[in-house]
């Protein structure tokens, strides 16, 4: 059994898109790594409530999950609100529309918490934690 989870662990690495790795950004003279990415980050709209990701659950938008169009679902990743430093963990369970061009979007108690509620949008960095959830 252990060796069928690492086989799928590779699986999904392996499936990964090259551009995700391909983002990463030089600062200060030095590469981050390849498992941080910088962009936009909205927020699902309250009509949303009920209906069925990509994953098959239903969105709640009083749980920590959000939408990532690169990342395999169920995906767990740490997402900083850029302006005012505040972060969450959350788990990717859903898609993007093919056509929209930010990073990320994120349930609602998520971008409460992120304090971007009023904006609507914020520059976010997202942190690939893994496929299991990171201890409290």
């Amino acid at each position: 059994m252990k060796i069928l989870k690492c086989w799928l662990l590779l699986i999904c690495i392996l499936q990964m898109p090259p551009a995700f790795s391909q983002r990463s950004k030089h600062h200060a003279g030095k590469t981050k790594p390849s498992n941080i990415e910088y962009g936009t980050a909205s927020y699902y709209a309250n009509k949303f409530q009920g209906r069925k990701t990509a994953t098959g659950e239903l969105y709640d938008k009083d749980k920590m999950t959000c939408a990532h169009n690169a990342l395999p679902l169920g995906t767990w990743v740490k997402v900083t609100n850029v302006r005012n430093k505040r972060s969450v963990i959350v788990k990717v369970n859903d898609r993007l529309h093919y056509k929209n061009k930010r990073l990320v979007d994120l349930s609602r108690a998520a971008a409460a918490k992120l304090g971007y509620l009023n904006r609507g949008l914020t520059r976010v960095k997202v942190e690939i934690l893994g496929m299991h959830p990171p201890p409290h």
